[in-house]
């Protein structure tokens, strides 16, 4: 019987389960598009970047907010088909 390496991953100091959901969840996004992983090993993309989340090697980027305004209604198309206009302050 083989016996394969388990490890353990666990969230950083600071950083809440939700939060380690979803940043892991979007990193796996990135690495399915096709990103270079910053950590070694052969995982699937969701595992590759709960480590990534957990060793400090990818963090949430905290920006301004944008107020992003109402879709413009341009010649006849409608609302939804419409580009959105950011408000930059």
């Amino acid at each position: 019987m083989a016996t394969s390496a388990r490890r353990t991953i666990q969230r950083p100091p600071g950083v809440g389960v939700f939060q380690f959901v979803v940043l892991s969840s979007l990193r796996a996004a990135q690495l399915i598009r096709g990103c270079l992983p910053r950590v070694d090993g052969t995982h699937k993309a969701m595992v590759m970047a709960q480590i990534e989340v957990a060793e400090g090697k990818v963090t949430q980027l905290l920006g301004p907010l944008v107020d992003i305004g109402e879709p413009v209604n341009h010649m006849g198309a409608t609302l939804e088909d419409a580009p959105m206009v950011a408000n930059r302050t």
